[in-house]
């Protein structure tokens, strides 16, 4: 995997600021998960983060058996409600920081049991890096595609074991996250309902990915609705019109389904609502567009 691919998910944060500024290290990943943002993830603009409370909602983090493995999780679901649909939650390099944890509780509030799993925990804790470059080296270039699809058959298995109908499933991620959307849905037979925030779609492959959603656009168990911005420099549009191509020559009904929503003045990101990429108005009609998708395809 290219560097400068992963590196989509920082390029907005840095406008001349040293990626190294508030990094911290913290003593054990599982005493912070889903509390502060990420030591890489600077500057932060405070003034638009949005702020989820967890009033009517069981929150916090669980661990995931992944055969004997414990892999940490940040859930979130209304309070003392079961047969919720699941959503998993797919985070940016930069791991299950607040911004993601946030995003699962929106989507406790929407009424499913959300779940955003710690997919880079075996190869480092993501948060606690403050320089991008080494995130990226020591950490998420080591992930191998197998190991994210294995970790989330686990996390699909806790949910239907807590709370979860997994007959209602659908799977959301952001840039690094978005990606691997796009790979799960092809993945799993129980995806309902996907939906992929400015994942990259093609790239180099090798034994750690050796398929790229350009490669499994006929492979699709549920439909996709992909957002992406046309202001996004990591990700150039003539990708999204491959992946349109390759989505309409398939006899795969799902891929025939799927569709993208392209914001032309949205930079990569757009929906980091604390980071400078940010765009409200962009970021919101995505939301709403998500959250009308898993019902159209009957995950809500």
């Amino acid at each position: 995997m290219h560097d400068q691919d992963l590196t989509r998910d920082a390029e907005a944060l840095l406008p001349g600021e040293s990626s190294e500024r508030g990094a911290t290290r913290r003593t054990a990943l599982k005493t912070a998960l889903g509390v502060g943002y990420a030591a890489a993830a600077v500057p932060l603009m405070a003034q638009t983060a949005i702020r989820t409370p967890a009033d009517g909602l069981t929150v916090g983090e669980v661990m995931i058996d992944v055969n004997g493995f414990k892999m940490p999780a940040y859930r979130a679901a209304p309070a003392g409600k079961t047969g919720l649909p699941v959503v998993l939650v797919l985070s940016e390099i930069f791991g299950v920081h607040e911004y993601v944890a946030d995003t699962a509780r929106r989507f406790a509030k929407a009424g499913y049991l959300a779940i955003a799993p710690e997919l880079f925990i075996r190869q480092g804790d993501a948060q606690s890096y403050g320089e991008i470059a080494k995130l990226i080296q020591e950490v998420i270039s080591k992930v191998p595609d197998a190991q994210v699809m294995g970790d989330l058959d686990a996390t699909v298995k806790w949910a239907a074991a807590n709370g979860g109908d997994t007959s209602k499933l659908a799977v959301t991620g952001f840039c690094w996250g978005g990606r691997q959307t796009w790979l799960y849905t092809a993945h799993n037979p129980q995806v309902k309902a996907a939906v992929a925030w400015y994942g990259r779609i093609v790239g180099q492959n090798n034994d750690l990915t050796p398929k790229n959603p350009i490669d499994i656009a006929g492979l699709l168990n549920g439909p996709v609705l992909g957002l992406y911005g046309g202001a996004d420099t990591g990700i150039p549009l003539d990708t999204v019109d491959k992946m349109k191509t390759a989505l309409a020559a398939s006899n795969n009904a799902a891929a025939k389904a799927s569709t993208f929503v392209v914001y032309p003045d949205a930079p990569h990101a757009f929906h980091a609502d604390y980071r400078p990429s940010y765009r409200k108005e962009a970021a919101e009609d995505g939301w709403k567009r998500a959250l009308a998708w898993f019902k159209q395809h009957g995950v809500a």
